[in-house]
């Protein structure tokens, strides 16, 4: 959801408030499905424009070029390696683990190759 989405949001979000203080507590079950429902036009929007997109071919997914997201995405990969190692091996002994650390080597480097082409494309 952009900024402007969020804007829109929180101020309809302050006038629904505003109106259940001036009208009462009878009028909340109405007030909050109006809310609810203005939500679930702005969601329905959004995912229109990224099914378009996704079907245009210009949703690229997220974008790892930043330096944060790089190593962030690589910490998170580390950090579920202890569990998916421990499975691995539980389960299928060395095998399991070697098997387990390929996914994770390969998630990885399918990260950074779409990074690396962002990258070469602009």
């Amino acid at each position: 959801m952009d900024a402007v989405d969020k804007d829109v949001l929180k101020k309809d979000l302050e006038a629904t408030l505003q109106t259940r203080r001036d009208l009462g507590p009878e009028y909340e079950p109405a007030l909050v499905e109006s809310f609810l429902d203005k939500v679930d036009v702005q969601l329905t929007r959004r995912l229109a424009e990224q099914r378009v997109a996704a079907a245009r071919g210009t949703d690229q997914g997220p974008d790892l070029r930043g330096f944060g997201a790089r190593y962030g995405f690589a910490a998170l990969s580390l950090v579920l390696a202890v569990p998916l190692s421990a499975i691995g091996v539980a389960n299928a002994g060395i095998g399991g683990l070697l098997v387990a650390w390929g996914g994770i080597l390969g998630v990885n480097f399918c990260a950074a190759a779409k990074s690396w082409r962002r990258d070469a494309e602009g």
